[in-house]
């Protein structure tokens, strides 16, 4: 838990006085010094220096202020950041994982995206969403989405019933907030974008989405969407429907991986208007040699600061699955070989 304590009442009045009394020191020798009330060169010279040492002083107090809250903030957004979407382990049942987060506001140093990978009896949970806006204003949705979330996984068995859980506690921070924030709060207009994915044991991948980018599935050096089905709405303004079947999308084979990301990385835009084409980055960086989860998020990122001129408009999130399992040859006599079965998979060399 992260706790942003109040300034000491102490270093309160410390800041605030010695402003104070530097400024009386400076009155007061103006006004009860003889040599102050004199109109000599001597008198002159000595008033200057004192007024030049108050105000030297004080300008350097109030740089020193100016310096330090905005150091202060950087380093609790830069907390609270690592706290919402936590640092993932290099492997989750099974799966090679890696991700990286880049937020569009680099004054508060957080963005609004999440993903969490959690191993559960039902299979390995992940999810990946973006709450509408990104900054501070939107770490309290961020918290709300992955408490649901982490408590779920491992009490619900089935992935629609996690999401109802997901659209519940969001309903609930919505509420507080409505209450805390008054009438005329905006909060009644946001939303947050989940895709829910479930890797059973076998491999088989099972997913809901609400509004999200569909992710990449990464085979052989090509890049293909996971899924094609119509997403549902985003979770906020519009009721989940009565049945959440989970979508079918076949299975995950060893050496393939998952590539999720938010909106913000398609959308992103270059100086002549053109979106950032993220499907054909991806199979660049494949066939160039990135050889971990870890060096083909490099390569992304690289290319999308450039694409942008570092200064992206929204808030990115990027996650790897990588089934880290290496292909079975086929067995003797078994219908096609074992250059063919490996064919089908993402190489190790390329992942």
């Amino acid at each position: 838990m992260i706790r942003i304590r109040a300034r000491a009442p102490g270093r309160r009045a410390l800041a605030l006085g010695l402003p104070t009394a530097w400024g009386a020191a400076a009155l007061a020798c103006k006004l009860t010094c003889p040599l102050a009330r004199q109109d000599g060169l001597g008198a002159r010279i000595v008033s200057g220096a004192v007024l030049f040492a108050v105000g030297t002083g004080l300008v350097l107090h109030a740089r020193r202020l100016l310096v330090r809250e905005p150091r202060r903030t950087r380093e609790v957004a830069a907390a609270t950041q690592g706290a919402l979407p936590r640092p993932l382990p290099p492997r989750v049942g099974g799966l090679r994982v890696a991700a990286a987060q880049l937020s569009a506001d680099r004054g508060a140093g957080v963005g609004g995206d999440l993903y969490e990978v959690i191993a559960t009896e039902h299979g390995v949970r992940a999810v990946m969403g973006d709450v509408r806006g990104h900054g501070i204003g939107a770490v309290g949705t961020v918290a709300a989405v992955l408490g649901s979330f982490r408590e779920a996984v491992h009490d619900e068995p089935d992935l629609g019933r996690v999401l109802r859980r997901l659209d519940r506690g969001l309903a609930r921070h919505l509420r507080e907030r409505a209450r805390t924030a008054g009438a005329d709060s905006p909060v009644a207009e946001e939303f947050v974008t989940v895709l829910l994915l479930e890797i059973v044991h076998g491999g088989e991948v099972r997913a809901l989405n609400c509004g999200h980018p569909w992710p990449y599935r990464l085979l052989d050096g090509r890049v293909e969407p996971l899924s094609r089905a119509e997403p549902l709405p985003p979770l906020g303004p519009f009721p989940l429907p009565p049945e959440l079947p989970a979508v079918r999308c076949g299975a995950l084979r060893p050496g393939e991986a998952l590539f999720l990301h938010t909106d913000g990385a398609e959308e992103a835009r270059d100086a002549r208007g053109r979106f950032f084409p993220l499907a054909a980055v991806l199979a660049q960086a494949l066939s160039a040699g990135a050889g971990t989860p870890q060096t083909l998020l490099a390569a992304v990122f690289t290319r999308l600061m450039r694409h942008t001129a570092g200064q992206p408009a929204d808030d990115v999130a990027l996650l790897v699955l990588h089934d880290e399992r290496r292909p079975r040859p086929a067995a003797p006599g078994a219908r096609g070989s074992t250059r063919a079965t490996t064919a089908r998979s993402l190489p190790t060399k390329h992942l």
